[in-house]
């Protein structure tokens, strides 16, 4: 689920706690959360809920000033119309985390680990590491091809290094962050 910076200023600030999505199938759950470079959102509820079931309150808790701001915001999109509760939970833990550039024996231990069972049986995690280093900023579409792999699973995959902390989206492509250039630098001294 995307929420843009307004929404999520609007979630953040308190004047917003509701979004609405058109979902085939949604996308989040209640009970779990949104953790997005803004901060992480608490998701409350998901109820998918008919066009005509969307009242006032609700237009106003989700910052519409009107039903047509709300039909002109869903478009054509197809799928079942769901109503999502949020509220703000607190800053995105990923970005202190990335900061770190230093790794004490046992941070770095843990992440190895970490990283080992990710890479399974198809190592993968040091090579993407490795040529986003080497091209930061470069579409996610070329980094794929580079590697020979899908551009959906080759992003899904940097994701999970986001969520370690290892890596930055970029308005293109990506970067290492601290962590994740600290990291590559162990791992490729100890090799």
């Amino acid at each position: 689920m995307l929420i843009n910076a307004a929404d999520f200023e609007a979630i953040k600030a308190g004047r917003v706690d509701t979004a609405f999505r058109r979902w085939v199938r949604p996308s989040v759950k209640a009970g779990g959360t949104l953790t997005t470079a803004a901060g992480v959102l608490a998701i409350e509820a998901v109820e998918a809920v008919a066009l005509n079931g969307v009242t006032e309150q609700d237009l106003k808790r989700a910052g519409f000033a009107d039903r047509a701001a709300l039909d002109a915001m869903l478009g054509n999109r197809t799928g079942t119309l769901h109503r999502i509760r949020l509220r703000y939970v607190g800053a995105d833990p990923r970005a202190a985390l990335r900061e770190a550039s230093a790794l004490s024996e046992a941070d770095a231990a843990e992440l190895t680990q970490t990283i080992e069972r990710m890479d399974g049986a198809t190592p993968w995690v040091r090579a993407t590491l490795e040529l986003i280093g080497e091209r930061p900023g470069a579409p996610a579409q070329e980094l794929a091809e580079v590697l020979e792999r899908d551009k959906t699973k080759f992003k899904g995959n940097v994701r999970r290094l986001k969520s370690l902390g290892l890596t930055e989206s970029l308005a293109v492509g990506y970067k290492l962050s601290p962590r994740g250039e600290a990291w590559l630098s162990r791992a490729t001294a100890s090799a």
